[in-house]
């Protein structure tokens, strides 16, 4: 089966990553950052992109193992549609206020680094994988509503209303910590199992039933 390096994403916009793509990336990831290349250590987009990349070869990889032995729900098609989602979400997007301790300051993080802190918080949560995120509303204004939707992919065994919760509370935590955003909530949306790591195939948990498809929201 092909892993996450091997999928070609070649229609993918370089300007996403300051010139960059998620292949060209990877590459750098597995020649060890090295030798540095400034265009891309010193690009947030890029950075953001590299993290979670990390972030989903160590929760995926294990699951592709496993299903190469068996049935593969989770194919390269899968990885390539969360690793397309993770070149677009880093993308710098909009300016995003922060709340001024000086009447003359003008704080703002970026859009594209709000999504890496709210994939990167939802990835930490055992068992799952994000596979898209999004922020609806107007995220250039302080004070106005925002909402979170995540797409994720959730290891077969985990119990999905209590991990979409973990989810929940902790991308909440995040954005509450980091950011003056007003959070009117966090949709959390299961869109796929994944099979369980390699460690896990010799002493497999109960599996969970619940409709993958059913939207659990805030």
């Amino acid at each position: 089966m092909t892993g996450p390096d091997d999928v070609r994403l070649d229609a993918l916009e370089p300007d996403d990553l300051d010139g960059h793509t998620i292949d060209e990336l990877a590459d750098y990831l597995d020649a060890g950052m090295q030798p540095p290349d400034p265009s891309i250590d010193d690009s947030a987009a890029c950075q953001n992109a590299l993290a979670a990349i990390v972030r989903l070869r160590q929760s995926s990889l294990g699951s592709l193992d496993v299903a190469a032995a068996a049935e593969a729900p989770a194919d390269e098609s899968w990885v390539g549609g969360v690793l397309a989602n993770i070149s677009l979400e880093a993308r710098a997007g909009r300016d995003v206020p922060l709340r001024p301790t000086a009447p003359t300051e003008r704080p703002v993080v970026t859009e594209g680094a709000i999504r890496s802190l709210v994939r990167n918080a939802g990835d930490l949560v055992p068992g799952v994988v994000v596979a898209r995120c999004a922020l609806e509303g107007d995220v250039t204004r302080l004070d106005a509503p925002v909402r979170v939707v995540l797409e994720l992919a959730v290891r077969s065994g985990v119990p999905i209303p209590a991990t979409a919760d973990r989810v929940r509370q902790a991308v909440a935590e995040a954005l509450a910590e980091e950011t003056d955003l007003l959070l009117a909530a966090v949709d959390v949306r299961v869109r796929d199992l994944l099979p369980p790591l390699a460690e896990d195939a010799a002493h497999p948990p109960v599996p969970a039933t619940p409709d993958t498809d059913e939207e659990d929201r805030a």
